[in-house]
């Protein structure tokens, strides 16, 4: 089945984003080699003014990929709401993946910011995929205010340190069901995209794991395969883990036993 968000069916799970490549013509590659119809672009490092001058913009063919804004860069929840807001009236969308940062290192979120946020931009009829913590509590406040998906991050964003939640993102996906779950941030290679999948998330975000790989381009065809390889996998039901081992040619009917 497809990913629907708000009532847009995407047929690819993975969502991909626009920085740190080495050349915007590098981006557009991977783009297209990963199969993504979903791409953030942050609206405070996007030139949308002077047209005159080239743009991220130029290279993302828009007939083939939805571009999704976010709120990169944003401290407070005024400052993330009047950028995801100049991103609407700009043309880019009015969805927007809801980025409240608490605090500068860690680059976690903010939780009262991204919540107080959430409301005030779902009144204003705007589609918000917050990104958060992998906190049960502060993802049911954010669906109770209106949230279209949960985007709760994996490990911190841009270490590739891989899944490092794995318990907090099982209990998220049991006890998450009306809205799509999506993993975003720390994914470091294609098993890593794999296993969020293999969890249940309905999707995986990511941006650094790929730009920031020796050859940009196989990194996106694997993390394509990835999160298709992962989502077969939890769509099948795995086998019983045991204790001990079991035939996999069991002797029980053979002749001359």
């Amino acid at each position: 089945m497809p990913l629907v968000i708000a009532g847009r069916t995407f047929h690819s799970r993975l969502l991909i984003g626009t920085g740190k490549y080495r050349s915007f013509q590098e981006m557009a590659r991977c783009h297209a080699a990963s199969g993504a119809e979903v791409v953030t672009v942050a609206v405070r490092r996007v030139n949308l003014t002077d047209r005159s001058k080239e743009s991220l913009l130029d290279f993302i063919d828009r007939d083939k990929m939805f571009i999704l804004p976010n709120t990169a860069g944003c401290y407070t929840a005024d400052d993330a709401i009047r950028t995801a807001r100049l991103g609407r009236e700009v043309g880019l969308s009015n969805w927007v993946k809801l980025e409240v940062i608490g605090d500068e290192r860690t680059l976690f979120p903010d939780n009262s910011g991204l919540l107080e946020a959430t409301r005030i931009l779902v009144k204003e009829g705007f589609v918000v995929l917050p990104y958060t913590n992998d906190d049960l509590v502060n993802a049911r406040r954010l669906i109770d205010a209106g949230a279209a998906a949960v985007m709760p991050l994996a490990a911190p964003i841009g270490s590739g340190l891989g899944i490092q939640n794995t318990t907090n993102l099982r209990i998220l996906r049991e006890m998450i069901t009306e809205v799509p779950l999506i993993v975003d941030a720390g994914v470091g290679t294609a098993s890593d995209a794999a296993l969020a999948m293999e969890l249940g998330a309905d999707g995986v975000l990511m941006n650094t794991a790929i730009a920031a790989a020796e050859d940009a381009e196989k990194m996106a065809v694997a993390m394509k395969l990835g999160v298709e390889a992962g989502r077969l996998a939890f769509e099948s039901g795995r086998m019983e883990k045991k204790l001990y081992a079991t035939a996999s040619s069991p002797l029980a009917g053979v002749i001359g036993r």
